[in-house]
């Protein structure tokens, strides 16, 4: 690179070429030649990046062609693997998505607090959501099944500000590929939070519907596998000793000659059923949970594999 930028963006695109001109465009007002920007096309076919994009906003930065779609969290991995191999010098990376919901006006903020020596990462908290009502209670849904099935509480996304060793902890996580907000949660770091308001978006519509919503929420959920294997677990073995305790109870009901005609059999029958199911449940669980994980799983350098090629803007 011909000069040393202060800061790295990391951002994602999937057919949003525009938006992500916008993006260049909003960098270069704010932050001129001091910012350099590390995008991940995520196998668009339509819309994909160009390198006039850079050209015409005079960013410096490359684009990160995969080979096919791996989903914003992945391509999320790719680019801080990328990072810490090609980028070892001191510089602050920030995480943000290309389509103008995380703006660029609220870098400064995170930036400021990541200069406290006892915080390694800055994630943003929104105050203020572009969202309809049934995502916004969908959501405060979410954020309670999380609490309750893993423990911690999750109440940020990906635009986040991180310092060097913050980086490469996080590249060396293969739950990034998963969900990086959890993987986040799960590197121990020490976190600050920044309260900023969602933006809206440059152009065009999101590509992410309930059905990936919901799916991004359960990829968040197995970052904590462990936490959820015992939590399920517990409920599973609580109920199925209630249930036999409730057997033990209607048979001594019938011995003693409590029961009504039919009630013993029908109560009997709820009850073994019940036992079952939670059995099942929780072997339906471990199984799902375990192919996922397994899934996210992946060698040392593997992300080179899902890249097709790499344009650098000139001089870089």
């Amino acid at each position: 690179m011909t000069a040393e930028p202060k800061m790295i963006i990391i951002t994602p695109a999937f057919e949003d070429a525009e938006a992500f001109s916008q993006l260049l465009a909003a960098l270069a007002e704010a932050f001129s030649n001091a910012v350099f920007v590390i995008a991940v096309d995520d196998g668009s076919i339509r819309k994909p990046l160009m390198m006039s994009a850079f050209e015409e906003s005079g960013v410096a930065g490359e684009i990160i062609k995969l080979r096919r779609n791996v989903g914003h969290q992945q391509a999320i991995a790719v680019g801080l693997a990328h990072a810490t191999e090609r980028y070892k010098d001191d510089h602050r990376v920030v995480i943000m998505d290309s389509d103008g919901e995380d703006m660029p006006a609220s870098i400064p903020d995170l930036l400021r607090l990541l200069d406290d020596p006892e915080t390694d990462a800055v994630v943003a908290q929104r105050k203020a959501r572009v969202e309809t009502i049934r995502f916004k209670v969908f959501y405060q849904i979410y954020k309670l099944i999380f609490r309750i099935l893993t423990g911690k509480s999750i109440n940020f996304g990906n635009f986040m500000a991180l310092k060097p060793h913050a980086v490469k902890r996080l590249a060396a996580m293969q739950e990034v590929n998963l969900h990086v907000p959890g993987a986040l949660i799960a590197s121990r770091l020490r976190i600050g939070a920044s309260p900023q308001d969602r933006g809206g978006r440059y152009a065009g519509k999101s590509k992410m519907n309930f059905v990936s919503l919901v799916l991004h929420g359960f990829k968040g959920l197995m970052v904590f596998a462990e936490n959820v294997f015992v939590r399920v677990g517990i409920a599973c073995a609580l109920m199925a000793t209630l249930s036999v305790f409730g057997g033990i109870a209607a048979i001594s009901l019938k011995i003693m000659g409590f029961s009504t005609p039919g009630w013993f059999s029908i109560a009997l029958g709820i009850l073994l059923l019940i036992f079952m199911q939670t059995a099942a449940f929780a072997l339906i669980t471990f199984m799902v949970a375990g192919i996922i994980r397994s899934k996210s799983a992946a060698p040392q350098n593997a992300h080179h594999a899902l890249i097709d090629e790499i344009i650098r803007s000139k001089g870089v």
